[in-house]
């Protein structure tokens, strides 16, 4: 049956009302990034060409049954090795000047340092980061997002180790010196804050490592792995950092900086406890990981609730840190969420926030409207003050919003997925709060939005959809949805679509 035209313009009246009050890119600072993002194992598949190792997620979604929502992996995933150049003809017809995406550290060091650099790999992200530039399109690279060389997590537990951080000192500077007389934008580190609590406090990405009342896995402390993991990832980050400001950003032009997931959170109740349990929230998510790369040492509520499970720095490590501070910060923002005080209050104590003595919910009513990932709510006004919070506690480095998306159910019907008002309504709101912040005196300088395709969302694997083109995992034909058209409308200065793109998505659900 043809989708109907009230259903379009059903569709077009839930559209145009937000279109009314859109921003336009104009309204941003000039020489203002506007992207889209991946990562390598999420798109690239190709898993065993040209000399590439397995990594951790290899071998975890082969190994690991029952860990992946569908059962699948990311050995095909969207075939991004094989097809870079048809998605950076995507991203050139979407008008994005930035692309934002990571380097799969097994496919340049397939054995870590011990190992030779592998040529097959180094030229695959030569011609990626050339093909971009012939579009004008500014590469912005993540060094690591959560995959590293299955040999490196066997070798020192992954992150657990203190050996894995002159690993990734020699693995960036592999990166730096192959890349970085066109790379302008390098990311260290992609959401340590929440990589490494999955990792090992939660166990639901491997190394699959916790303990009660967390998890029941076969190994682990989740009291005081994830501190020991983040310690080494952050005295790594500083290496490279060092390393590159001291011999590559003269010569090269270029800025570094790291990525960290950062919810904004709300008191649930205006009580005193409340309050002080969103701001200890805010200090077990955002500063865990920024306190001591500006400030040299960990936040001091972290130091009094995990005592001595939170490792210390030696005066040579905090020297180390704040002798080499970012550029720049990269948030990846989705939601905001209620915090609920658990010191003086019964609480579930086996939560992602529970570290912080800290219960997160989004109280009743709702916060704002449920997407398909569990717990992640649609609040737009919360993108201003998180991006008011990092700018005032850190003043010195440009923010750059690195993710920002809406996720969908795999089993919403078709003409909804292509249809995706939803999404389109939640980019512009988080813009709009994004422009407001920016008028308020944040130091803002790129939006990117997550993601640039559907592809393998970790333990959800292929059920959930954050793409602005839908993907067919059999024929890897990419579709533009309703948001892909809107985001170009927005960023070539149209505020809404016209009735030919409108449709065309619903047409091709329906066909």
């Amino acid at each position: 049956m043809a989708v109907s035209v009230i259903c379009i313009a059903a569709a077009l009246a839930v559209l145009v009302p937000g279109a009314r009050g859109l921003d336009r890119r104009a309204d941003f600072p000039p020489g203002f990034l506007f992207g889209a993002g991946t990562s390598s194992y999420q798109i690239e598949g190709a898993y065993l060409e040209d000399n590439k190792s397995l990594n951790n997620w290899d071998v975890y979604t082969h190994t690991q049954s029952g860990r992946i929502m569908d059962g699948r992996n990311g050995d095909v995933a969207d075939d991004h090795y094989h097809r870079y150049a048809d998605d950076v003809e995507i991203m050139h017809n979407l008008g994005v000047n930035s692309y934002r995406f990571s380097i799969s550290w097994a496919r340049i060091l397939p054995r870590g340092r011990l190992g030779e650099v592998n040529s097959a790999g180094i030229a695959f992200y030569n011609r990626l980061i050339d093909a971009l530039l012939q579009k004008g399109i500014q590469p912005f690279v993540t060094l690591n997002h959560f995959d590293l060389p299955h040999e490196l997590d066997t070798r020192y537990g992954g992150w657990l180790g203190g050996g894995i951080r002159e690993e990734f000192e020699y693995y960036s500077n592999v990166c730096f010196k192959a890349f970085g007389d066109r790379v302008r934008f390098w990311t260290t580190f992609n959401e340590p804050n929440m990589n490494t609590k999955l990792q090992f406090m939660l166990g639901v990405y491997p190394p699959n490592r916790c303990s009660p009342p967390f998890g029941d896995c076969s190994g682990g402390d989740s009291h005081r792995e994830p501190y020991t993991a983040v310690h080494n990832v952050l005295l790594s980050h500083a290496a490279a950092v060092r390393n590159y400001k001291t011999n590559y950003q003269a010569k090269q032009g270029g800025s570094i900086g790291i990525v960290i997931a950062m919810k904004w959170y709300e008191p649930l109740t205006n009580s005193t406890e409340d309050v002080r349990a969103a701001r200890r929230a805010q200090s077990f998510e955002v500063e865990w990981i920024l306190d001591p790369i500006f400030f040299g040492d960990y936040p001091r509520e972290m130091r009094e609730i995990l005592s001595s499970n939170l490792p210390n720095f030696t005066s040579e490590e905090k020297n180390l840190l704040l002798l080499n501070k970012v550029d720049f910060i990269g948030l990846n923002h989705y939601t905001t969420i209620y915090a609920k005080d658990c010191i003086y209050s019964p609480c579930e104590l086996s939560t992602y926030e529970s570290n912080a003595l800290v219960y997160a919910t989004s109280g009743n009513p709702q916060i704002g409207k449920p997407t398909a990932l569990g717990g992640y709510y649609v609040v737009p006004e919360g993108m201003e003050p998180a991006v008011m919070y990092v700018n005032h506690r850190y003043k010195d480095a440009t923010i750059y919003i690195t993710e920002n998306g809406y996720s969908q159910h795999g089993s919403t019907n078709m003409a909804d997925l292509m249809n995706d008002v939803e999404r389109v309504n939640y980019l512009q709101g988080y813009l709009t709060y994004l422009s407001s912040a920016i008028r308020k005196g944040a130091n803002v300088g790129g939006y990117f939005v997550w993601s640039l395709v559907d592809n393998f969302e970790w333990s959800f694997g292929y059920t959930i959809k954050f793409g602005l083109y839908h993907v067919d995992f059999t024929t890897q034909e990419r579709t533009a949805r309703m948001s892909a058209k809107w985001y170009r409308g927005f960023l070539t200065g149209s505020s809404q679509l016209t009735d030919d793109e409108a449709q065309e998505p619903l047409r091709r659900a329906d066909s």
